[in-house]
C-alpha cells in the first residue's frame, strides 16, 4: 500500500552512490500539497545509522538547510550522503515541527549501477496443474508488479515459449525467461531449471514435454539447439555413471536420485540456466525431500540457488527454510537464494503472492538476472502476514527501502501495462496501440529515482 506521503510529494533521485554529493527535489503532487512561498522551512537531513543527535552529539548525524520553497512549491537543495545508509529528510517549520518526512539511499560501490527487479522464478499453468494459460498467467504477474518471470510448469518447457511468444510484437518493460520444473524417473526432488536454454525434461524422449509437443527443437530450446533426446534406459545408465565418480557416503540411502540431481543441475548450467533447489519442506503427505537428504545437498551445494520461501501459507515450509538458511550461515555455508510463489493459479488463489525475490542487477535481462542472483545480488520476501525480508543484511535494509519508497510507484505503473498485456492476447485491437504508448515508463522511473554514474 501506497504510504499517504508518496501520494502527495516526489522525492528524486531516491538513490544514489555514498559519499557523493547530490541535488535532491522535493516536488508536491497538486496545489494542496504545495509549501508557502512566501515562508521559510528547515530541510533536516537524518541519516539513520548514525543515531539521534540528540543523544549522539559527537556524530555527523544531523544536517539542516534553511530554504524557502520554489515557484512549484517544492524545494531543492545539495548535500555529501555518507556511508551507505537510508536517510530521512524532513521538512520543519520555524517551530521545528516536522511537517513531511520522505527517504533516500545512499549506496555502495558494487550497487551502484544496479537496479532492484521484483520478480518469481517458479509459477505454473493451465499446461501443467495450474488455472490459466501461460500468457495470461505472465499478464496477472505483471500487474502485481513483477518484472521478470517464468512459467515453470511440472516436467514441461513449451509452456514457457508459449508465454514469451504470445508478446513477441509488442513493446513492454517487462521479461519473460524460458523454464521448467523438474522431476525425472526415480528422483521425486523438484528441481527449476530457470532461464535455461533448453529443456532438461525435454531430454528424455518419454517426458511429458515430449508427449504434448513432439522432439522439435522448437519446443525444446530458446535458440533452437538443444542436445539429442535419449531414452529412460539411457538416463538412467548416465545418472549411474556419473554415480560412480561421486564421493557418497556409503550408507547414504537416496544415492540415485542425488546423482539424478546433480546430473540436472550440470545440464542446467550448460544450458546457461539457474538450477534452484525447490521446497524440501513442503508436506507431502510428509516433508516432500528427507531431511538427511535436503542437509547433504546443501552441504554439497549441486545447486545454483535455494528457493528459500514460497508455495504454501504455513510456517512449517517457508518457517523452517528460511529458519534453516540462517543456521546455515551460522556453519559457514553460503549459497545464493530465491523465493518463489510456487502460484497454481494467478487470481482469485490465496497463495498467489506468498513470495518473491528482489534482484539487484545491471540490466532486467535473462542473463544478468542469473548472474546476479549467482553473485548474490537477491534478496527473498515471505508475504505471508507482514514482509519478512531473507538474504544478506545490507541488502535486507536496502530491499526494505525500496518496498516502502519504490516499489508502490513502480507498481502502479506495471498494473497498466499488465491489463493491457491481458487485453492484448484476449483480442483487445486497441491493446497494441496502448503498449506502445505506454512503453518505457518503469525504464523512465528507474533513471528518474536512481542515480548512478555512467560506466
Amino acid at each position: 500500500m501506497m504510504r499517504r506521503e508518496l501520494s502527495n510529494y516526489d522525492i528524486f533521485p531516491k538513490v544514489f552512490k555514498a559519499d557523493s554529493t547530490v541535488t535532491v527535489r522535493i516536488e508536491p503532487l497538486g496545489k494542496h500539497a504545495m509549501f508557502d512561498g512566501s515562508k521559510e522551512y528547515t530541510i533536516r537531513v537524518c541519516p539513520l545509522s548514525e543515531g539521534s543527535p540528540k543523544i549522539y552529539r559527537n556524530r555527523s548525524n544531523d544536517f539542516s538547510y534553511k530554504l524557502k520553497p520554489g515557484k512549484n512549491g517544492g524545494f531543492e537543495f545539495t548535500h555529501e550522503f555518507r556511508g551507505e545508509q537510508e536517510h530521512f529528510v524532513r521538512v520543519q517549520d520555524k517551530d521545528s515541527k516536522t511537517l513531511l518526512q520522505l527517504s533516500v539511499y545512499s549506496v555502495g560501490d558494487d550497487l551502484a549501477g544496479r537496479y532492484p527487479y521484483m520478480g518469481d522464478l517458479h509459477m505454473h499453468s493451465f499446461r501443467s496443474d495450474g488455472r490459466e494459460a501461460p500468457e495470461i498467467v505472465a499478464a496477472n504477474y505483471r500487474k502485481y508488479g513483477y518484472d521478470f518471470l517464468a512459467i515453470t510448469d511440472h516436467q514441461r518447457y513449451y509452456p514457457s515459449l508459449e508465454a514469451m511468444n504470445a508478446f513477441k510484437d509488442v513493446p513492454m518493460d517487462y521479461t519473460l525467461v524460458p523454464g521448467e520444473e523438474v522431476h525425472l524417473p526415480d528422483n521425486d526432488v523438484h528441481i527449476v531449471n530457470f532461464g535455461g536454454e533448453y529443456s532438461v525434461v525435454g531430454l528424455l524422449k518419454e517426458s511429458s514435454q515430449n508427449l504434448d509437443r513432439g522432439e522439435g527443437a522448437e519446443f525444446r530450446s530458446l535458440n533452437g539447439v538443444c542436445p539429442r533426446t535419449i531414452s529412460n534406459d539411457e538416463y538412467k545408465a548416465e545418472v549411474n555413471a556419473l554415480m560412480a565418480t561421486l564421493d557418497l557416503p556409503k550408507n547414504f540411502a537416496e544415492r540415485f536420485s542425488y546423482a539424478s540431481c546433480v546430473w540436472i543441475f550440470n545440464h542446467i548450467r550448460k544450458a546457461n540456466g539457474l538450477g534452484i533447489f525447490c521446497h524440501p519442506y513442503w508436506i507431502s503427505d510428509v516433508f516432500q525431500v528427507p531431511e538427511s537428504f535436503t542437509d547433504y545437498m546443501i552441504e554439497t551445494k549441486p545447486f545454483d540457488a535455494f528457493e528459500v520461501c514460497g508455495g504454501e501459507p504455513y510456517y512449517e515450509q517457508n518457517g523452517f527454510q528460511w529458519s534453516k538458511y540462517y543456521e546455515d550461515r551460522e556453519k559457514g555455508r553460503r549459497y545464493p537464494i530465491v523465493g518463489s510463489t510456487d502460484s497454481h493459479g494467478s487470481v482469485h488463489n490465496d497463495n498467489k503472492l506468498v513470495a518473491k525475490t528482489i534482484v539487484f542487477a545491471k540490466k532486467n535481462t535473462r542473463e544478468e538476472l542469473i548472474a546476479s542472483i549467482k553473485d548474490f545480488y537477491s534478496v527473498a520476501i515471505d508475504t505471508i502476514g507482514m514482509d519478512k525480508f531473507i538474504g544478506e543484511f545490507r541488502l535486507i535494509k536496502y530491499a526494505c527501502f525500496l518496498m516502502k519508497n519504490y516499489f508502490p510507484l513502480h507498481d502502479e505503473l506495471c498494473f497498466e501495462e499488465g491489463r493491457a498485456l491481458k487485453a492484448y492476447v484476449c483480442g483487445d485491437k486497441n491493446a497494441k496501440k496502448v503498449l506502445k504508448s505506454i512503453s518505457g515508463r518503469t525504464e523512465d522511473l528507474r533513471q528518474k529515482f536512481f542515480h548512478f554514474p555512467h560506466p
